[in-house]
């Protein structure tokens, strides 16, 4: 059993325990569930630098980032950066992450953000609207065809951007759909924790350019992004590199101001 299988039954578990504790009906009566919501697609397609900054305490492959900082400081950090979203882990078990988290953050700044998450019930895109998310991510590695359809068709009816995650070819082909906005690229092997650039350039060809391509994980370095700009990357999810510094807003400012130099 890979970390991925791992996490996933984890989170079934977890997901039907918080059905049993918070109606769908109180999600919906969230103060934030009307509001409207900003697009990170939209965001990225007229950006220059196309960074989407994370907030993350911790991972499996990584042990403890940092767990010192609060998320209020991190999301105005960046915000004031320049980034063009950020990204909130929300899984507690392996990221140390909270829904609470999302909340901060939305009270924080004005950035669009994404939840980011372990999704296998459309419970979990009723939390994200209720938490002020305005994108959500989906995995094709632990989601079937119909799944991923179901889920990203609900999301885009509350108005949220999805954002469906890919590790190799058979998982794109399997994911193609018009209710996605953007396609992002994951350079970390799930089942190794092997972190390779070469993912994102294979597979850039076979995205095709209706989706904003994202490219995830392993990119800490500007030239990182330069070598994938020519593929058609117009979005770059920084987590770790931002995160292990004392202070991510800052390094985020200093890393968008050498890329755009």
């Amino acid at each position: 059993m890979n970390i991925l299988d791992k996490i996933t039954l984890d989170k079934r578990k977890e997901v039907a325990l918080r059905k049993q504790l918070i109606p769908v009906s109180q999600l919906e009566q969230s103060v934030l569930f009307n509001r409207p919501t900003v697009s990170l697609a939209n965001n990225l397609k007229n950006s220059t630098s196309g960074i989407i900054a994370e907030h993350k305490r911790r991972s499996p492959s990584k042990a403890v980032i940092n767990n010192n900082l609060n998320v209020q400081d991190v999301a105005s950090g960046y915000e004031s950066a320049g980034v063009c979203g950020m990204s909130v882990l929300t899984d507690g078990k392996y990221f140390g992450g909270a829904l609470d988290d999302l909340l901060t953050a939305r009270a924080s700044c004005n950035l669009p953000l994404l939840r980011k998450e372990f999704i296998i019930d459309e419970y979990q895109i009723l939390e994200a609207k209720a938490y002020g998310a305005d994108v959500i991510l989906l995995i094709a590695g632990i989601l079937s065809r119909n799944e991923i359809k179901q889920f990203s068709q609900f999301a885009k009816s509350l108005n949220l951007d999805v954002l469906l995650e890919v590790h190799d070819e058979q998982e794109l082909h399997k994911a193609l759909m018009p209710s996605l906005d953007m396609l992002g690229v994951n350079n970390r092997n799930l089942k190794t924790f092997n972190v390779s650039l070469e993912t994102s350039k294979q597979l850039s060809q076979l995205i095709p350019n209706d989706f904003v391509k994202v490219s995830e994980s392993g990119i800490s370095s500007t030239s990182a992004i330069k070598e994938l700009q020519p593929y058609g990357y117009k979005g770059f999810l920084i987590g770790e590199n931002f995160m292990k510094t004392d202070n991510p807003g800052a390094s985020a400012t200093a890393f968008i101001n050498t890329l755009n130099a």
